[in-house]
């Protein structure tokens, strides 16, 4: 089967069902609607129907409620990063069985494109375990870009930090979207990393916006943080003036050797309003359904969809950690009446 057809922790209070939660009245994104923290956390505590219908509404506004974008990830530099963030199994300081291993040729990306292509991606995204490129690093996922845009798809890389300068070159490549993610709340940010600043990752996300890039931009959730912090991320980025064209929301895989191995798991009901509150917020973003959908039972995906989730990562690997066997994929499409998006 391809997927080119059409295929057959801290919950919070909940509020009381007559309570009604005021949503600003244009859900454009324009910066004079910002979303309060506490306007995301009332969401947050919507009775989980209405929060669902409410998501499904605003998700039918913009977007074919049965199409799903399909992204293939792929690591072209695994392993050896000098960074501490306490989720990721890549940093060189953490013992996770994780071995350094030299960037992949241009010939191996187009091989592995042309695969995902084949089976129905539309993007591929290039990931890098860096801190950011230097020139020499940056000149060969340039090549790389050109070469997967050839192909016929759109190009996505996460490359680190950026320097001045770098973006217009991926741009000139014919990038089309770079994913920096801002992990979590502003606030819970020095829990999990330590070897940089948020600001950093804004800093970067600025000069890829300025260079004419779409943003790919979201978090992960299940890292120990409260609800209010889930808020407070859904909040950050709905609030990027303009909010990110792709929004990724992760469950933390939890990798034996990393800090936040062994974290108490979020309620995978809680995940799920999470992706309702990033598409409320968000109309027009894509949502990912990231990582940790490995370990999602199928109704919970299912969910996930109608709460407005209509981007997968689409194939075995996420970088160094399992998603599901595109067969999977195929078959729960195919109960669920999805389609790959053109």
């Amino acid at each position: 089967m391809n997927f080119s057809g059409t295929w057959g922790l801290d919950m919070g209070n909940h509020a009381s069902t007559n309570e009604q939660h005021a949503l600003p009245a244009d859900l454009s994104g324009a910066p004079n609607n910002r979303w309060s923290v506490d306007a995301v956390e009332s969401l947050f505590a919507t009775p989980f129907n209405d929060l669902i219908f409410r998501a499904q509404q605003v998700h039918r506004e913009v977007f074919d409620p049965n199409a799903v974008q399909l992204s293939t990830l792929l690591s072209i530099k695994t392993g050896g990063c000098p960074e501490d963030c306490g989720y990721c199994p890549q940093a060189a300081r953490y013992h996770t069985g994780v071995d350094r291993e030299e960037t992949l040729t241009v010939e191996q990306v187009v091989t592995a494109a042309a695969a995902a292509k084949e089976r129905g991606a539309t993007r591929f995204c290039m990931g890098a375990a860096w801190r950011g490129p230097r020139q020499r690093e940056l000149e060969q996922v340039i090549e790389m870009i050109r070469a997967v845009r050839g192909l016929g798809m759109e190009t996505c890389a996460t490359l680190g930090l950026l320097k001045e300068g770098q973006a217009e070159q991926l741009k000139d490549a014919g990038l089309d979207y770079y994913n920096h993610n801002i992990d979590t709340a502003r606030e819970f940010y020095g829990e999990i990393i330590t070897t940089r600043t948020q600001q950093d990752r804004i800093d970067t996300l600025s000069r890829v916006r300025a260079a004419g890039i779409h943003v790919c931009c979201g978090g992960i959730v299940g890292m120990g943080e409260s609800r209010r912090a889930r808020a407070a991320l859904i909040a950050q980025l709905a609030n990027l003036d303009p909010y990110p064209e792709s929004v990724p929301i992760n469950n933390l895989v939890q990798v034996e050797g990393t800090p936040l191995h062994g974290t108490p798991k979020i309620d995978l009901f809680e995940f799920v309003r999470t992706v309702a509150c990033a598409r409320i917020t968000m109309p027009k973003a894509r949502v990912r359904l990231s990582a940790g959908r490995r370990e999602m039972p199928e109704a919970i995906q299912a969910l996930c969809f109608l709460a407005g989730a209509n981007s997968i990562f689409y194939g075995d690997r996420l970088l160094t950690t399992g998603n599901p066997e595109m067969e999977n994929d195929q078959l729960l499409f195919a109960k669920l009446g999805l389609r790959a998006a053109p």
